[in-house]
């Protein structure tokens, strides 16, 4: 057992023991005032309303530990939900990594309707089977390059960049295809792992970008836009099971209610942000966009071949 996981087995005993019984922690590893952020806030209020003497704690900003500990400890019954990252689940649910696939989606709403539909249900059964319960999928952006020291317009400008990603296969095949060299690391480590000088750059969603200050690091970013990744938020299906029926849907509601006010968060961030950092001296560029599809068309390949009907689903129901 990890340190951090088991200091969240100490809090998760400490606090059942002046809570009770009703006592659900809610974990992420999101910064304070990030769009995940102010949705767990409130699914704590909604589901504490749904479900009478119910006390909610929110741990943020990876208290319990990063994105794969979070899972693990709710696999465990340590902590009862979290609203995690698909690249660190992707480790556990293989499938939900194909959210991922290069330049699937065209835009946001595009995405999310596609994950409350039947693939959602699809990847709610594959979680289901390795101990976890999909309550519902929040948003966390198209994601971008930000680099040291310059921009990547074309494909050819990422050759040897050492990148970091997240613990997602998906990321790490993309960027092998580009020609850089990706390494995945823990988002809460990446402004030591950037101001080290271990990475060139990294990827990410404008909006963690922003929240956690990493444009004052990489002061470049070029608008890729070469994937989505979803925040799903997932329950310990140990505690989703020994829920009643009513406080399962209390779930699923506050769960629902919190991913409209934090997707449309991450809308808006993702429309406002870039004339913000400019304002803030950060040098921001379009990619080549036709360039990156043609570059990362092998990715598609590998993955069709390992999940054939899920990847043919995926691309039908994004339009493609």
């Amino acid at each position: 057992m990890t340190k951090t996981i088991l200091t969240a087995l100490t809090l998760s005993v400490a606090l059942a023991g002046t809570a009770g019984a009703q006592q659900v922690i809610l974990a992420h590893g999101a910064a304070p005032g990030n769009p995940r952020d102010v949705a767990a806030t409130a699914w704590a209020e909604a589901f504490a309303a749904c479900a009478p003497g119910t006390t909610v704690n929110v741990a943020g900003a990876a208290t319990m530990g990063d994105d794969v500990e979070m899972l693990t400890s709710a696999s465990a019954g340590i902590i009862q939900v979290t609203a995690n990252s698909q690249g660190a689940m992707s480790q556990i649910v293989p499938e939900i990594g194909l959210l991922g696939l290069p330049f699937l989606f065209p835009d946001l709403p595009t995405a999310w309707e596609v994950m409350d539909g039947e693939v959602g249900q699809t990847l709610d059964a594959a979680a289901q089977n390795a101990g976890l319960k999909i309550l519902g999928f929040w948003d966390n952006g198209i994601r971008h390059v930000s680099h040291m020291t310059k921009t990547v317009e074309d494909p050819a400008d990422l050759a040897g960049m050492n990148i970091r990603t997240p613990p997602d296969q998906m990321t790490i095949d993309i960027f092998s295809a580009l020609g850089a060299s990706p390494a995945p690391l823990a988002f809460s480590e990446l402004p030591t792992a950037l101001q080290s000088g271990v990475f060139d750059g990294q990827e990410n969603p404008l909006t963690n970008i922003y929240s956690s200050q990493i444009h004052d690091i990489t002061k470049f970013i070029t608008l890729t836009g070469h994937k989505y990744e979803s925040t799903p938020v997932v329950a310990g299906l140990g505690w989703w099971m020994s829920l009643d029926e009513a406080t399962q849907t209390c779930a699923l509601e506050a769960t629902r209610m919190a991913g409209e006010t934090q997707r449309q968060l991450s809308l808006e961030a993702e429309q406002s942000l870039r004339a913000t950092m400019e304002a803030e001296g950060v040098t921001i560029v379009e990619a080549d966009r036709d360039a990156y599809i043609a570059a990362t068309a092998s990715v598609y390949d590998s993955y069709a071949a390992s999940y054939p009907e899920l990847v043919a689903a995926l691309r039908e129901a994004a339009g493609q």
